[in-house]
């Protein structure tokens, strides 16, 4: 009775504790503080992120600059400046978390900080660092050629009728793509297992060293036709003109050009998932002249208002009170379960491994 007594107390304390931390957060404080800072520079591979920036300074009477640049060169410019200790860069959206984790976090050149009063609608698994946003790349198929997605099993792609008529960037010039192999071999191989059996009612047999890494060696082997961009790999898919038939890869934001007349279909239901889920992290610079607008701006980012610019796109906010527009162009929305989920606990797993990955699909790869 006493030991359950003192758990008891225990887990009152903590809780007590973790109300007590929530509350010592005062917003109205932090913007106090960052009124009395110099202007921010906000860095994202996303355009939409001037626009956030100046709907932030517009919003709380700051002033901050919004600059599209892509991961690596983000990196290249936040750990030079930390270097030289002439920090200009503030806070970044880092669209590479292998790479943002690797090369910022992990140097000190930049710290992860998640807002105590948004912490209890942010899941533990993207706080530590803190994922601000997870953009969707998805299955896609043209709703000109086909009612629904014509397939309903990734290991479909892997057979004959699909040579050459799957779309995609190429995995071994976009990160992501290694990396969503390295997470599916680490965390959700039995799945694909799985699905082969469902595909083709037998249980896979394989040399390789798992699921994952035969179904990727299939893929490749069986003539994808790969792309040097997103619009690339759309326009193959849904062009309205199309005379080839293709599925593919694509993000949610590509379905914005159905109002321009593209035909893009979300593949649903397809086994053993849809697409993944990009993490994009939040990373606040080190040395930041103006540490209180940087986490205010990070707070910012975490609201609906904030990500609002991004949530057209279908780009999901980790703040689950958050949901996208209901005009959000894929209807991503509705289907959010059927995505794999990134876990950035094995993010240095799919840095390190995205050699071996560009490798197993270069010896493999057949036009």
């Amino acid at each position: 009775m006493k030991r359950k007594l003192s758990a008891v107390l225990i887990a009152t304390a903590l809780l007590s504790s973790a109300i007590a931390q929530a509350e010592t957060f005062d917003l109205q404080k932090l913007i106090a503080a960052a009124k009395q800072e110099q202007p921010i520079t906000v860095y994202a591979s996303t355009g939409k992120i001037v626009q956030q920036a100046k709907a932030f300074s517009e919003q709380y009477g700051l002033q901050a600059v919004g600059v599209k640049a892509d991961a690596p060169q983000i990196i290249e410019i936040m750990s030079r400046e930390a270097q030289a200790k002439n920090v200009r860069a503030d806070v970044a959206i880092v669209e590479d978390a292998p790479a943002g984790m690797t090369q910022l976090l992990k140097k000190g050149y930049v710290q992860s900080w998640v807002p105590d009063d948004l912490k209890g609608d942010i899941a533990p698994r993207y706080q530590d660092p803190l994922t601000v946003v997870l953009a969707p790349n998805v299955f896609a198929y043209n709703t000109d050629h086909h009612a629904t997605c014509p397939v309903t099993n990734l290991w479909q792609l892997t057979e004959p009728k699909w040579r050459g008529r799957v779309a995609m960037q190429d995995p071994t010039s976009k990160p992501a793509y290694t990396d969503w192999f390295s997470q599916m071999e680490t965390h959700y191989d039995q799945q694909v297992r799985d699905a082969y059996q469902q595909a083709f009612g037998k249980p896979l047999h394989t040399d390789e060293k798992s699921a994952t890494a035969a179904f990727v060696k299939a893929l490749a082997a069986n003539g994808v036709l790969l792309t040097h961009s997103d619009n690339d790999a759309a326009s193959a898919i849904g062009a309205p003109d199309s005379k080839t038939d293709f599925v593919g890869l694509v993000s949610t934001a590509k379905f914005r050009d159905n109002k321009q007349g593209m035909k893009l279909g979300l593949c649903s239901g397809l086994k053993p998932f849809i697409g993944w889920n990009y993490p994009s992290l939040g990373v606040v610079a080190t040395g930041s002249k103006s540490p209180n607008t940087a986490k205010l701006f990070t707070h910012y980012l975490l609201t609906a208002e904030g990500i609002a610019p991004q949530g057209v796109d279908g780009k999901m906010s980790t703040n689950q009170k958050v949901n996208l527009p209901a005009d959000e162009a894929s209807g991503i929305e509705k289907h959010r379960g059927e995505l794999m989920e990134y876990l950035t606990a094995t993010a240095q797993g799919d840095w390190e491994s995205r050699q071996d990955w560009q490798d197993i699909w270069s010896l493999n790869y057949k036009k």
